[in-house]
């Protein structure tokens, strides 16, 4: 791991600490969005390695903007793990099937968390740097 850049989209402030507190503390850069819309933007502009991505969100739904993020071609590969609090029997699947390449259900194990992100990290080494070509050749 050298510093990977995780975007966090949560829209509960006290998780939203949670997490960037966790995902500091080992290591990786992080950037925070409390809605579907700002995630999307800050996608764009700096191609995180992993999204994880609140379903619930205020204005557009965790769905909906990974729909958004796989419809950009700059955005259309990064890894996006869904959080949820939607821990029913069927989920996991409904939401890996909709496109999200991870699933972690609320209340989130912090080493859970932290080795998924890995995992995703590990997983896309160069995608990050394939999306700010990509961007650089395109914008």
């Amino acid at each position: 791991m050298a510093g990977e850049q995780v975007l966090i989209v949560e829209d509960n402030e006290r998780s939203m600490k949670l997490f960037r507190d966790v995902l500091e503390a080992s290591g990786y850069r992080t950037l925070q969005a409390s809605s579907g819309l700002h995630a999307v933007e800050l996608a764009v502009e700096h191609a995180p390695d992993v999204v994880l991505m609140d379903v619930q969100l205020p204005d557009v739904d965790g769905l909906e903007t990974l729909r958004r993020l796989r419809a950009d071609e700059r955005t259309a590969s990064l890894s996006v793990l869904a959080l949820t609090a939607q821990a029913m029997h069927g989920d996991r699947e409904r939401f890996l099937s909709a496109g999200f390449d991870g699933y972690l259900s609320k209340p989130v194990d912090v080493l859970e968390l932290v080795g998924a992100v890995r995992r995703h990290c590990d997983g896309c080494s160069g995608s990050a740097a394939k999306s700010t070509e990509l961007r650089e050749t395109t914008g």
